[in-house]
C-alpha cells in the first residue's frame, strides 16, 4: 500500500514539484520500483522542458506549433495516466523515457 501511494505522489507531482519530488523519493526510498519511477517522471520532466523549448523556439517559424501543442498535451496528460495506473496498482512506463531506466 505504502508504495501505491509513493507512486501516486511522484506521478501527480508533475503539477506542484515536478523536479523536487522525485529527487527526494530517489534519495529516501529504498523500493527499486519507487526509485525506477521517480527517474523516470524526473527524466521526462527534463526531455519534456527540452522539447518544449526547442519547439518554442521553432514557433516562430510555425514548423513549431504542432510541436508545442503534442508536447503540451503530452506534458499533462503522461503525469494523469500514471496517476490513475498507479491507483489501479498497474505498471507503467512514462513515454519517451520509460525505456531509458
Amino acid at each position: 500500500m505504502e508504495t501505491k501511494w509513493s507512486k501516486v505522489i511522484i506521478h501527480a507531482s508533475a503539477f506542484f514539484a515536478p523536479w523536487l519530488v522525485p529527487i527526494i523519493f530517489f534519495l529516501i526510498g529504498s523500493d527499486e520500483e519507487i526509485k525506477s519511477i521517480a527517474v523516470q517522471a524526473l527524466l521526462f520532466q527534463v526531455v519534456m522542458v527540452v522539447l518544449l523549448t526547442i519547439s518554442g523556439i521553432l514557433s516562430f517559424l510555425i514548423i513549431g506549433i504542432p510541436f508545442v501543442i503534442v508536447f503540451g498535451i503530452m506534458y499533462f496528460i503522461a503525469p494523469i495516466i500514471g496517476i490513475v495506473k498507479a491507483l489501479s496498482d498497474e505498471s507503467w512506463r512514462y513515454p519517451i523515457v520509460g525505456r531509458w531506466v
